[in-house]
């Protein structure tokens, strides 16, 4: 089956292609250009590059968060758009668990993290064995402080990969060789890693729901906070 994958949940936007599993192709640009000019005609090209239509799409997949709240609600309405008007099949997939599916081959330990600013990364932890994935985490915005603390009680090696991995390597006192870095050319989010969580929950016969499918930004936006300290302010005052 093949499936066309987007991602947009930071700076970079990519777009890939899995058959059977396997990576055909895969689109990456990081020019500072908005994901909502860019990211369907990314899609468009890879597909001609492959000598492939829409289609020969049979399933879409899209990284749902957490991530940047528009860099996410583009890449869904993209993937959306795609799969509703061809009655294909849509996956939502963790983010954080696309980044580790992009490390392939990796063993052992696999810890994700993106800069959630407000000295918060967003995390989850996954263990590689075998070309599979085993969760450890759920998703969840943490501060590093208490990130740091849970690394400590592991007691083996972890892969930091994502935007927030050389944040938390030079940030954090664990002993040596503890903390490892994944390659600078696989650190970044990527859409074949969301293909590829993709094609596991296929092989799981999980079911897509697109209806249903919403964002995951495990906490508010800037200005959802900001209007709940105003009602949460407001009701103070009235309460004296």
């Amino acid at each position: 089956m093949g499936i066309l994958a987007f991602e947009t949940s930071a700076k970079a936007a990519s777009v890939a292609l899995l058959e059977g599993g396997n990576l055909l192709a895969e689109s990456y640009q990081n020019a500072g250009l908005t994901h909502s000019r860019t990211i369907l005609v990314m899609a468009e090209h890879l597909l001609q590059s492959c000598e492939l239509t829409p289609q020969d799409v049979e399933a879409v997949a899209v990284a749902m968060g957490p991530g940047s709240f528009t860099g996410v609600r583009i890449g869904m309405a993209a993937a959306k758009g795609f799969a509703w008007g061809r009655e294909l099949p849509l996956f939502g997939v963790s983010t954080l668990e696309a980044m580790a599916w992009g490390l392939g081959g990796l063993e052992g330990l696999i810890c994700p993290v993106m800069d959630a600013r407000r000295s918060q990364v967003y995390n989850a932890l996954f263990r590689a064995s075998g070309g599979t994935l085993t969760r450890l985490r759920q998703d969840r915005a943490i501060s590093m402080t208490d990130l740091e603390a849970d690394l400590q009680s592991l007691a083996e090696p972890v892969t930091l990969v994502g935007d927030g991995a050389l944040l938390c390597s030079g940030s954090m006192s664990l002993p040596a060789g503890r903390l490892l870095l994944a390659p600078e050319h696989r650190r970044q989010q990527r859409a074949s890693g969301v293909a590829l969580a993709a094609w596991a929950a296929m092989q799981r016969d999980e079911i897509s729901d697109a209806n249903s499918l919403q964002p995951n930004y495990l906490r508010l936006s800037q200005a959802e906070r900001e209007r709940l300290e105003r009602l949460q302010a407001a009701e103070r005052k009235d309460n004296e």
